[in-house]
Formats: structure tokens, sequence, C-alpha cells
């Protein structure tokens, strides 16, 4: 845990966000997460710890399940099948930045393809794909990137305003 890596993100985040000055991030703190589904509770349990030193923990729930949404998605549809459980450097990244008036999830992950949202037509009964429907419903709003330069992947993230 710790904010490692957290710089490099801001800098293609502001592309594809609302204006947002990097130079202005509060706060920001960064997991790494392995290849297995138990990340999920990692991820959630990291959340509600940065929330609480940021003084935030009225927001976890939304917060929480926006997290589980997209480290979910990255884990069940970003990842190559031969993906190996364990690696040295695990394949999924969450982090968390806080600007006065608003908070950022980002998680990246090793693919390149566009983050699909389910068609609202679609049977809502089914246990997969409603997540970004939920992501969409929870936060302020989300969006994707490429990442560029050496590194391959993508970059999912969703927008929280706080009052």
């Amino acid at each position: 845990m710790g904010t490692n890596g957290s710089t490099m993100l801001v800098e293609p985040l502001r592309q594809g966000l609302p204006p947002l000055d990097p130079s202005a991030v509060d706060s920001a703190a960064s997991v790494a997460l392995p290849a297995r589904y138990e990340a999920v509770g990692s991820a959630r349990q990291f959340t509600r710890t940065t929330l609480g030193q940021w003084e935030l923990e009225e927001r976890f729930d939304d917060i929480a399940l926006v997290v589980s949404e997209l480290v979910t998605n990255a884990l069940r549809h970003a990842l190559p099948a031969d993906t190996p459980r364990e690696q040295p450097e695990p394949p999924v990244r969450l982090h968390l930045m806080r600007w006065a008036s608003r908070l950022v999830c980002a998680v990246r992950d090793p693919s390149d393809e566009s983050p699909v949202a389910r068609d609202t037509d679609d049977d809502f009964s089914a246990e997969s794909g409603r997540g970004l429907f939920l992501v969409e419903s929870f936060s302020d709003g989300w969006g994707w990137h490429p990442l560029a330069g050496a590194v391959r992947g993508k970059v999912v993230w969703a927008l929280f305003q706080l009052r």
C-alpha cells in the first residue's frame, strides 16, 4: 500500500476527466491487487482504510460498491486467461485520488480492450454484465483511457463529488 505509482496515473487521467488540476491532488493512495477474486475484498478494505484516513467514511458504501465493480471487471474481463495467480508485479492496481471537492477511483489493468456497458434493455436478473451500469448509477461520472508509453493496458475511473 502507499502512493507509489499515483503520480504516473494522474497525468493521463487528466485527459479523460472533468477539469482537475493534478498538482492540486490533496491525497492519493494506491494498492496493487493480485489476479485472484479475493482481491475484491482487499480493495474494499483498502478503500475503507483510506476513506477513514481522509475522514470520508460516510461515502464508503457508494465508493466501495464502485471499487468492487471496477476491480471485478478488471479481474474478470481484462486479464488473459493464462494469467498466473501469483506474479512478481500484480496486474491490477487501484488508485484513490482526492481533490478538495472530488474523489476519483481508478483501476489500472493490462488489457487494451474498451470496457463495454451492458445495454439497459438486457436482462437485469443476469448475474453478470451490470457492473458498469452500477458504476454509472452510484458515481458522478466514469470513463476510461488507454495507458501511454511503455505501459500497456488501460485505466477505468469513476468520479465522486464530495459535498
